[in-house]
């Protein structure tokens, strides 16, 4: 298989470790005597620096939630294997000295797993990986584009595994490793290819947490669970707090509310938590801690060179280049089965596959090349203005202009400055026809909206000038 990742530099590179990452960090802070840094050194050096800790979290966090940033899913860590090798690809010297010599050549296809805890495995070793997959992620580096699209599978997906007929996705991985799980994928989405895949035990999201000192994230509702078969006790309090890495791994793993896509949802909105923590010079200096994390709880086939050329590729990535979906379908009725399943909506799905990650020849898949008529789309409106009546405000609005499904949920707990208007199912281009007929707001492709919707509008503030300034120009 042609390698999508290439040296761009002819000169060979050396090998390091977690120490030596250490060093060369320690060397990159400034001094007194050089208050401005040149680019080809300390310059870089922070660049690297900053790269490699979000690699970090994406895995890290990917292990417990299927969290992905537009910063926090461009690169990978520095996986156990790399240690102690004379003859590893990399040194952290070297790479301060020259930046990055490594590109992206070709779309990338990159399954994440975030694996169960396995009971009485032993630390460190291979059987940590052999768990049920608890996360699961596709995702899709595309240079050329200059997006990054991620998908979340629902854990209870039910699908065709290769060789072992109809079951939960996540059972792939216990059946017969990452590979049976890229076949799985790749079998029941349109034959995609898969390149490369990233195994995590779900302890290094918690350690990663802390490691951050915590993430803010709004908790919507009383959280109260336990399951004591898995040695999970969830007990949160509603409102904005500060999460360690225990408590962050309640949410993401709280199922009372809508099962297994609540958790997907959830995961989501950890994502801009961590976005938002990793903008804070002080985290930085937590990567050569990171790294010794990492290596003891990742499973990778990237190589270093690899590594450095996603890593690369996302340095300068702006936050509208990332794109989130969750596989679309339903929940299964008692009716239908003794367990519960999501049943995938494989017409939704093509049109995702096609558009997220170009795959070819969906022959599973229903004809959905006409694509939606904006205004047949079903909207969600909620209000989060801090105003009364806001949702009602551009639910009225939406149906003069044609919109005949619209219908409003409950107010959001939280006041947003900025009106949202989320691609539940991945139609980036019908988000920014409303946002564009809304005159505010911000396109968003993600699954946090409601589950019922096509879209799902988050009314903020901006809306409530916007409507006052549209009822003044509106004829008498």
């Amino acid at each position: 298989m042609t390698t999508p990742l290439q040296n761009v530099d002819s000169t060979e590179s050396r090998s390091s470790d977690a120490e030596q990452a250490e060093e060369a960090a320690s060397d990159s802070q400034p001094t007194e005597s050089a208050p401005f840094a040149d680019e080809s050194s300390a310059g870089v050096a922070r660049r690297l620096i900053k790269s490699l800790l979000w690699g970090s979290l994406f895995v890290g966090t990917a292990a417990a939630s299927a969290v992905v940033g537009a910063a926090i899913a461009l690169t990978v860590p520095l996986p156990g294997f790399m240690g102690g090798n004379a003859n590893r690809a990399a040194n952290f010297g070297d790479l301060w000295q020259a930046g990055f010599r490594y590109q992206v050549t070709r779309p990338v296809n990159i399954l994440v797993m975030g694996i169960d805890e396995v009971p009485n495995a032993q630390p460190n070793s291979a059987d940590t990986f052999a768990g049920r997959t608890d996360t699961l992620l596709l995702v899709r580096v595309d240079a050329e584009a200059g997006t990054l699209n991620v998908m979340s599978i629902p854990r209870d997906t039910r699908v065709q595994i290769p060789g072992f007929g109809m079951d939960k996705i996540n059972q792939a991985n216990v059946l017969g490793g990452p590979e049976l799980v890229a076949q799985t994928v790749g079998y029941n989405l349109g034959n995609l290819q898969i390149d490369r895949y990233v195994r995590i035990n779900t302890s290094a999201f918690r350690e990663m947490v802390d490691l951050v000192g915590g993430i803010e994230v709004n908790v919507p509702t009383r959280m109260e669970y336990t399951d004591r078969t898995q040695g999970l006790y969830i007990d949160l309090y509603p409102g904005w707090q500060t999460l360690n890495g225990d408590q962050a791994e309640q949410f993401a793993r709280y199922r009372k509310d809508s099962g297994d896509i609540g958790r997907v949802q959830r995961q989501q909105m950890l994502l801009k938590a961590l976005r938002e923590r990793l903008t804070n010079p002080t985290v930085l200096t937590k990567l050569p801690q990171a790294l010794r994390v990492m290596e003891r709880y990742v499973d990778t086939n990237l190589t270093l060179e690899e590594m450095l050329a996603i890593a690369n590729f996302g340095l300068d990535m702006e936050s509208n280049q990332l794109q989130m979906v969750m596989l679309p379908g339903r929940f299964s009725t008692p009716a239908e089965f003794n367990a519960s399943y999501w049943l995938p909506n494989w017409e939704a799905s093509a049109t995702i596959m096609q558009n997220f990650f170009q795959a070819e020849g969906v022959s599973i898949y229903a004809d959905n090349s006409q694509g939606n008529y904006v205004a047949d789309l079903s909207i969600a409106v909620q209000n989060a203005s801090g105003q009364p009546d806001q949702a009602a405000s551009v639910a009225d609005y939406l149906r003069e202009n044609g919109f005949s499904n619209v219908y409003i949920i409950d107010d959001l707990s939280i006041t947003m400055a900025r009106t949202e208007v989320v691609a539940q199912r991945g139609d980036v281009d019908s988000a920014r026809t409303v946002e564009s007929l809304l005159g505010v707001g911000l396109a968003l492709s993600e699954s946090t909206g409601d589950l019922n919707s096509d879209i799902t509008i988050r009314v903020g503030q901006d809306w409530v000038e916007q409507a006052s300034q549209l009822s003044e120009t509106q004829p008498q």
